[in-house]
């Protein structure tokens, strides 16, 4: 089975913060700005919320 892709952090040269993304062999697949990266995975629910969504609308509703 293959393993979940990293990321890990660095700094450019102007010091905004970095996201090297690298594939299941450890190799660097993207380069990614940490604030662009951050608002994405916001932006996803994980699996837990999405399960906790599903609970609370049921809750809500009558019918």
């Amino acid at each position: 089975m293959a393993t979940k892709a990293k990321r890990t952090t660095h700094r450019s040269k102007t010091g905004k913060k970095l996201y090297a993304k690298r594939d299941s062999k450890g190799r660097f697949k993207d380069i990614q700005t940490y604030e662009r990266a951050h608002r994405a995975d916001m932006k996803r629910k994980s699996k837990a919320e999405k399960g906790k969504a599903k609970t609370a609308r049921k809750r809500t509703k009558k019918g």
